[in-house]
């Protein structure tokens, strides 16, 4: 079995939902989980785009356009941080980094997903659920602006392959200066390198079919941390997570059970 990595992005306006994404990734899969942080990977000197605040939003200058969380840009760099922090197999293989927005419940062994792309790697550089997601712009999450453009949320779960030479492509400096939308394209790709992903690995609250029970449930416009999202479908499952991981932290602190 080749190396697995995933990657999820943080952005602290997210916390609560981030340690959500990240236990349960952790519980449904052995693979190794990395954080995407912005203040790190500028600190590493991996990513220095412009950013700047108009109106109250970060605003991605290269791309003149508003950027709805700190990692709308950085998660092109999973393949990257993967590399760094695992070596290759014994035969040389990197693997695959799959990344994740912070705002997702998992809720299925990822190792299945793995398997999948692992069956394909000779094919496909890229994994993803092609969704046909076009919301009408204006205002999501907490006051963040809702931005069209292509294949807009193919990369908020993508499974990466590192071996793949297309990938060679994604380098630093086009990651560092090309406009966004590009990147969400996959611009470095052909499409015959993208793969499909079932549904039921990135299903959109409030817009993929309703009768699919998904694998990981992705709350893209606004999710139960928010008040205005308290009761869309799998809010529940979710504050059971979130109060269960809050109890653990709480027995740790207390002494009832030993820390990790």
């Amino acid at each position: 079995m080749s190396p697995r990595t995933i990657a999820i992005g943080y952005d602290p306006r997210e916390d609560e939902a981030y340690h959500v994404a990240y236990e349960t990734a952790c519980a449904c899969s052995n693979a190794k989980v990395l954080t995407i942080r912005l203040d790190d990977v500028r600190e590493q000197g991996l990513y220095h785009r412009q950013h700047e605040q108009r109106d109250g939003r970060m605003y991605d200058v290269i791309s003149d356009a508003p950027m709805s969380t700190e990692f709308a840009i950085t998660r092109f760099l999973a393949p990257e941080l993967a590399r760094r922090s695992q070596g290759p197999d014994h035969s040389g293989k990197r693997g695959w980094v799959l990344f994740m927005d912070c705002d997702v419940l998992v809720r299925k062994k990822l190792d299945a997903l793995f398997n999948y792309v692992e069956q394909n790697s000779d094919h496909f550089a890229l994994f993803c659920v092609q969704h046909h997601y076009a919301p009408p712009e204006g205002v999501k999450m907490d006051g963040q602006m809702q931005v069209r453009y292509a294949r807009k949320n193919w990369s908020s779960v993508m499974a990466i392959n590192l071996d793949h030479d297309s990938n060679r492509m994604l380098t630093l400096p086009r990651i560092n200066k090309l406009p966004g939308r590009d990147l969400h394209r996959f611009c470095w790709l052909d499409n015959h390198e993208i793969g499909k992903l079932d549904t039921r690995w990135n299903w959109l609250v409030g817009h993929s079919a309703s009768d699919i029970d998904p694998w990981i449930v992705h709350f893209t416009e606004g999710g139960p941390w928010l008040p205005a999202y308290q009761n869309v479908p799998y809010a529940e499952e979710w504050r059971q997570k979130r109060d269960a991981l809050a109890q653990a932290r709480s027995n740790i602190l207390t002494g009832l059970v030993p820390a990790a």
